[in-house]
């Protein structure tokens, strides 16, 4: 028996029937609603107000008639059970970061961000015009999920540490929170890493449970209280440039919607997508400020950090080739990157440098 049809049949299943029966009585009134589990508890910068916008940009533009029902974790399911409620059909959607599930699959990292990969204009191009999408989909089959991105954090800082790193050297023994492929680079690199949910990190690095850890950027850290704890602020990273978020739908109940709800689903992610990574990319030059005003001291990694990233990230990427589907998403990704870089570097990366040299900033 396949994955589909054993989580179709399960115990998990049975749960869904009876969510479906409950909601009968919405769908003879003409409105559908959708249970959407997330990874995020509510409030949390970026990464709920992606959730938040999604939520209410369905509901408004069906004008009512397809509802977001959007639960926090521990509602219905922890914050890393989501992944597999859905699949089962024990919620109908899910919102999340799709590399927390690459024990299911390790394509699912691109979904999210790989070590080195794209940034946020560049996941974007490949989803929508260099078959990101249709390989999701392709993904989604196996797990009975229709792919859908909506949200995106822009990229990601280095990290919070205790103290600096001065070499390759100082990630050996360091217990540091990151997920998805970044986190094995580090592992690569000697460090104990840990994958702990978004609502137990504060408390993890301030009792010393955690040396350090990576959460999003300014905006969503100020928030997050890290700057309370740790002081050692690393604003780029290697391992999330653009970093995706995920709102997933169960495949059945994607294929019971009709054609009107599957747009609105469809072209509201996309527009929360650009929504909301506007709203952080332009808050995020003040937080970091007001978060330099409390102390933080703001770094980068030496060069020679930075090539040991790349070695690492080579291996843990070279891994995965093993697999058939992740060496397809890989290969379309990278032309992709290649085909966005091109002009990139030359238009608007090099225009970017200039005007600072110009003007200053």
């Amino acid at each position: 028996m396949d994955r589909r049809s054993f989580l179709k049949n399960s115990a998990l299943g049975g749960a869904a029937a009876a969510t479906t029966a409950l909601a009968t009585p919405a769908l003879a009134q003409g409105t559908r609603t959708l249970t959407m589990v997330t990874s995020w508890p509510r409030g949390f910068a970026v990464l709920d107000d992606a959730a938040t916008y999604l939520e209410t940009m369905v509901r408004e533009l069906s004008g009512g008639s397809l509802v977001i029902d959007k639960k926090a974790p521990g509602e219905l399911v922890g914050a890393f059970e989501v992944f597999d409620a859905v699949s089962s059909g024990q919620a109908d959607m899910y919102h999340s970061a799709d590399y927390y599930f690459i024990g299911q699959h390790p394509g699912y990292a691109y979904y999210t961000a790989v070590p080195f990969g794209g940034t946020a204009q560049e996941v974007t191009n490949w989803y929508h015009h260099g078959g990101g999408e249709q390989l999701h989909d392709e993904l989604g089959e196996i797990f009975n999920l229709k792919g859908l991105l909506a949200g995106n954090s822009g990229s990601q800082s280095g990290g919070w540490f205790r103290n600096e790193i001065n070499s390759a050297a100082d990630f050996n023994g360091l217990k540091f929170r990151m997920p998805g492929l970044g986190g094995q680079v580090l592992g690569k690199m000697g460090a104990s890493v840990q994958n702990i949910p978004g609502g137990e990190l504060y408390q993890a690095l301030s009792s010393g449970a955690l040396d350090g850890l990576e959460w999003v950027g300014p905006m969503a850290d100020e928030r997050a209280g890290f700057q309370e704890v740790a002081k050692v602020y690393y604003t780029a990273g290697f391992h999330e440039p653009g970093s995706a978020l995920a709102a997933n739908v169960n495949l059945d109940v994607w294929n019971e919607l009709s054609d009107q709800h599957k747009a609105i689903l469809r072209y509201a992610s996309m527009a929360t997508t650009h929504v909301q990574l506007s709203e952080t990319l332009s808050n995020n030059g003040a937080a970091l400020a007001r978060l330099q005003a409390q102390g933080v001291k703001t770094l980068q990694f030496s060069d020679d950090v930075w090539d040991a990233f790349g070695a690492a990230s080579k291996e843990v990427m070279d891994e995965n080739m093993n697999d058939e589907l992740f060496a397809k998403i890989r290969a379309s990704f990278e032309t992709s990157l290649a085909n966005s870089a091109s002009w990139i570097n030359k238009s608007d990366a090099f225009y970017v440098e200039q005007r600072v040299r110009v003007l200053g900033g």
